[in-house]
């Protein structure tokens, strides 16, 4: 499956999702024993840790499908990027998708730091994105997601194996908490 058809996917895969008419693939014994022998996923998805965005879920997928890392925040530091890498460079992923989500309780810690308190490692990795946030229009937080998602998709472009040549596809998203729907940015 090529970058392409793995987006054509994950969409299909969310508008099912979102409208409650899961197929829920792959997730049988057979499947399971199939894997016990290796894995060769489609997708990767750097997501939030948040337990109401579960990406297998959000995009109806199953057992082997995605290559899934999750952090709060979706903050990117090298261990994500190293996970990334290794979903990029071993095993021939062809997509890396960014999943931001709406109503984020660590983007919404972070804003809501006080500017005398130091700043641990997520609010220091959303920062860049809040104050870019402040300087427009909507609601603070969900505009901070958006930007801190196209961060992370900037910064996976330049690191990446392959990614600088176009050999993978990073793009952003935002998953609706309320309507379970996909916002796929800039793509």
């Amino acid at each position: 499956m090529d970058a392409a058809q793995a987006l054509q996917s994950l969409r299909e895969g969310n508008d099912r999702h979102a409208r409650g008419a899961h197929r829920h693939p792959h997730q049988d014994v057979a499947r399971r024993a199939a894997l016990a022998a290796g894995q060769s996923p489609w997708a990767a998805i750097l997501g939030c840790s948040d337990s109401r965005v579960p990406p297998e879920i959000a995009f109806d997928q199953g057992l082997g499908d995605l290559f899934v890392v999750r952090t709060a925040g979706h903050v990117c530091d090298a261990t994500v990027t190293a996970s990334l890498g290794y979903a990029v460079g071993h095993l021939n992923v062809p997509l890396v998708v960014v999943l931001g989500h709406t109503g984020c309780g660590a983007v919404g810690a972070a804003i809501a730091r006080r500017p005398d308190e130091p700043d641990d490692c997520l609010c220091a990795a959303i920062r860049p994105a809040i104050e870019k946030a402040r300087l427009g229009a909507g609601d603070l937080c969900d505009q901070t997601v958006r930007l801190h998602v196209e961060g992370m998709v900037e910064l996976l472009r330049r690191c990446l194996p392959g990614a600088p040549e176009g050999r993978v596809t990073v793009v952003g998203a935002v998953y609706d908490l309320a309507s379970g729907k996909v916002e796929f940015l800039n793509h």
